[in-house]
């Protein structure tokens, strides 16, 4: 039963991701019953998953036609998509460059307004593979990479965290707010970030900042390894390698040094 279920379920995606792409693919505005007959499906049926999709802003509803378009979320999400590759392309050579001047895993990441969402890894030269998974959500207060989002993001992303409980990982965890703020200062002040044991024993990361063509923080370059390679306080290679190379992301992707540049 559990099983029949589960096949429902995803039936129900499917079925609704169809949807969606039907109304994304058509030429203008598009009716339940024509959705209907594209699909093979019932207009109850496809009512019923484009009230979720409106609902969600995933779609949007002409209220003098009742034809169906593209809701704002669906604009965002294609626009962050966009932003992503662009990251992506613009950062593959200066990854490889990291990795091989300092040996450690290197994480790329884009900053969304939840979380800092990994983007590609590079493994390091180690035996000992570490690593982030690509697609993986960092926290903005236990990551190398969220505070650097929390510093150079134009998004009032700190205020807002500010209002939430910080949830503990390890003992080095920041769960104060006083000491994230003071943080985050230090951090806009040196132009890259370190979490030591925060949100795993035993790991830590460099993080420097990406910027965009509109000087807008869109990600963060890091390398991320054991504190017995990645000490507390990284020593000046390791800490000038990453922020070279997040900076060299950031001519890729047409940003201008200026007075942000200086500290990136």
């Amino acid at each position: 039963m559990a099983r029949g279920g589960s096949e429902l379920s995803v039936k129900s995606v499917q079925v609704t991701l169809d949807v969606l792409e039907a109304v994304a693919f058509s030429d203008d505005e598009v009716g339940v019953t024509e959705l209907a007959g594209r699909l093979g499906l019932t207009k109850g049926t496809i009512f019923r998953h484009l009230k979720t999709l409106v609902d969600r802003g995933y779609l949007a509803q002409n209220p003098a036609t009742s034809r169906y378009r593209l809701g704002i979320k669906s604009h965002l999400l294609g626009r962050m998509a966009g932003a992503a590759i662009d990251l992506l392309a613009a950062s593959e050579q200066a990854m490889k460059t990291l990795r091989n001047a300092t040996g450690q895993s290197v994480v790329l990441s884009a900053v969304e307004p939840r979380a800092v969402r990994v983007v590609s890894t590079l493994i390091g030269k180690s035996s000992i593979e570490i690593g982030v998974r690509p697609g993986s959500e960092l926290q903005f207060h236990a990551t190398a990479q969220g505070k650097i989002a929390l510093a150079f993001s134009r998004r009032s992303l700190l205020a807002k965290l500010e209002k939430q409980s910080l949830a503990r990982f390890t003992d080095h965890t920041i769960t104060s707010v006083s000491a994230l703020r003071r943080e985050i200062e230090r951090v806009r002040s040196q132009g890259w970030a370190t979490a030591p044991e925060q949100t795993m024993l035993g790991i830590n990361a460099v993080a420097a900042p990406v910027f965009d063509s509109r000087s807008g923080c869109v990600g963060a370059l890091a390398i991320v390894g054991s504190v017995q390679f990645l000490r507390h306080q990284p020593d000046a290679a390791q800490i000038s390698a990453v922020k070279n190379s997040a900076a060299l992301v950031s001519r890729n992707l047409g940003f201008t040094a200026g007075e942000r540049g200086a500290v990136a």
